[in-house]
């Protein structure tokens, strides 16, 4: 562990909470351990971690997050996750390989939530040949957090969205029995819904979706 690490580890171990941690823990079902740090004081450790340290060198980024996101707490892959909005613009497609693995390592909507509208969202905007050779490539995996990931990287694309290929991904995956999928169906319609509400209600009235991700999509629109 490089002394970069050991710098934060010694700041997050300061403000350890047992309770909070337990608490965590049940709450992502037992998924992870935790140090128990609150969300609003976590972000503000790592805000004054990052004033004091800087974020890491491009050089050093991948071993940087790759070493977090492999300590077991979950307040690390959190840490990871700060660390990379903050330099994600220095990212360029010879990322994704190591970027992508995130996706599908300690995978739970927590971070997958993060990685896929705020990094690979991002990543397709600033470089949309990778679309074809990631998000269309994840939609048709068989690993559901690779699907969600697809489902929600336009989550906030607004008028950017490509209506054609979101409603496609979602055909795609309509029939799923998987929880976590048949909610990003619905979180991704009802976030179009607010910026095209007539062609979202037109595609939850012509296609079969399971109950639960057209109850979502409809939400705020009925």
């Amino acid at each position: 562990m490089n002394s970069y690490i050991k710098q934060l580890v010694e700041l997050y171990n300061q403000h350890k909470d047992e309770e909070y941690a337990n608490w965590s823990q049940n709450y992502l079902r037992n998924q992870f351990q935790f140090l128990g740090i609150r969300t609003p004081i976590r972000r503000k450790l790592t805000k004054q971690f990052l004033i004091e340290y800087g974020v890491p060198a491009k050089e050093n980024l991948k071993e940087i997050i790759l070493t977090l996101w492999d300590l077991p707490e979950r307040e690390y892959q959190k840490a990871a996750l700060d660390i990379l909005e903050k330099v994600k613009k220095e990212l360029t497609p010879d990322d994704m390989p190591w970027l992508c693995s995130l996706l599908v390592t300690k995978s739970w909507w927590d971070t997958v939530d993060v990685l896929s509208p705020h990094l690979m969202g991002y990543l397709f905007t600033a470089y949309p040949q990778l679309i074809s050779s990631y998000a269309d490539e994840w939609i048709l995996d068989d690993n559901i957090w690779l699907q969600r990931s697809a489902l929600l990287y336009q989550l906030r694309y607004r008028e950017q969205t490509d209506e054609d290929r979101l409603f496609h991904y979602i055909r795609t995956r309509a029939d799923s029995n998987e929880f976590f999928i048949q909610k990003a169906i619905g979180w991704i319609l009802r976030e179009y819904g607010k910026t095209n509400p007539d062609a979202v209600k037109e595609f939850v009235a012509t296609n079969q979706l399971k109950p639960l991700s057209k109850r979502e999509a409809l939400k705020r629109l009925l």
